[in-house]
């Protein structure tokens, strides 16, 4: 298991992102959640972090991943 933080900015409308955090309940997954739609700060963090708009955008320490990826996530966290 991953001793990495893990990091999700989503949104609470993001099936996405909901699909993101059932999988990190499932593997016992630690994770810290930036709300993005409410918490404007962090969603230019997160834009400036990945260019990216669209949620969920996920770290694994310094490693990141755009959208749900399941494969890719459970290869960085080393699962």
């Amino acid at each position: 298991m991953s001793d990495k933080e893990v990091v999700i900015y989503s949104t609470p409308t993001c099936h996405f992102c909901q699909a993101a955090k059932a999988f990190f309940a499932e593997n016992n997954v630690e994770y810290t959640e930036h709300n993005v739609a409410v918490d404007k700060e962090r969603a230019q963090e997160m834009v400036q972090k990945s260019g990216q708009m669209g949620v969920p955008v996920i770290f694994v320490g310094d490693e990141m991943s755009i959208g749900f990826d399941e494969a890719k996530l459970k290869g960085m966290l080393g699962l």
